[in-house]
């Protein structure tokens, strides 16, 4: 479980993050949204350690993670993966390097043991013979799962996600959707999700967290999403009359 306490988060003189408390549980899919500058992606950055919060403490089980020494800090690190909004896939290296690359950093495992979990983690996310191919040469949506697979082949315990579906079309979005929760659940692991994406909600939102103005005001799970009569997750969730009449079951197909 990682959890976040009263974390706080300026820039100068702008704060963010403010006085913020979350919990976010193992095998489950934890999402984290909001509108555009609610803070999402501070709050992301805070919780892997790529921004220091101004105040506050990040506990991964119940361990002060911004307390830790340098080795301690990396123990906790090689057991996070990170599925970049951009997939921050190299260009100039195979999809099988790409997957590699982590194994090459941060273990002492021989080749064959290197390629015998490229192979596997390739196969987990359906791309079995991509091995070769360089990522310019593969679809927006075949990105994010060698992404995917680069970021669990070293085993990690928890999994963190910017915007997944960023740029992706509908069809795609669900089956990269289906792929983290799936591997989430078989891997009893801790993932958090940066999201914008309604469908994610609504597919594979098992706990869901609402930043607004750097505050959190709601939450709940993808079943409460739709039943709540809480101000701020309607008014964000139901902007358009369209969803609100959906919402309040009103909605006649002869209206369109």
């Amino acid at each position: 479980m990682i959890r976040g306490e009263n974390l706080f988060k300026s820039f100068d003189d702008v704060e963010v993050i403010k006085g913020v408390d979350i919990n976010f549980e193992a095998g489950k899919t934890n999402l984290i949204i909001g509108r555009s500058g609610a803070g999402k992606t501070v709050m992301l950055k805070m919780l892997v350690g790529l921004i220091k919060p101004t105040s506050g403490n990040v506990y991964y089980n119940d361990v002060d993670f911004y307390s830790l020494d340098k080795k301690a800090t990396r123990a906790i690190r090689m057991e996070v993966g990170m599925l970049f909004q951009g997939s921050a896939l190299f260009d100039s290296l195979t999809v099988n390097e790409n997957i590699r690359f982590p194994l090459d950093m941060f273990t002492n495992m021989s080749k064959a043991e290197k390629q015998k979990r490229v192979d596997y983690t390739l196969e987990r996310v359906g791309l079995v013979g991509s091995n070769d191919k360089y990522p310019s040469e593969v679809s927006g949506g075949m990105q994010k799962r060698v992404g995917i697979a680069r970021s669990i082949v070293l085993k990690p315990k928890y999994l963190f996600a910017d915007e997944p579906n960023s740029g992706l079309d509908p069809k795609t979005s669900l089956v990269i959707d289906e792929l983290i929760r799936s591997i989430t659940i078989e891997n009893n692991m801790t993932t958090v999700i940066n999201t914008h994406d309604m469908n994610s909600v609504l597919e594979i939102g098992d706990s869901i967290a609402l930043l607004k103005d750097g505050h959190l005001v709601w939450t709940g799970s993808k079943d409460e999403v739709l039943t709540s009569r809480d101000e701020n997750i309607n008014d964000f969730i139901f902007a358009s009359p369209f969803l609100k009449k959906i919402r309040d079951q009103s909605y006649d197909p002869g209206e369109v």
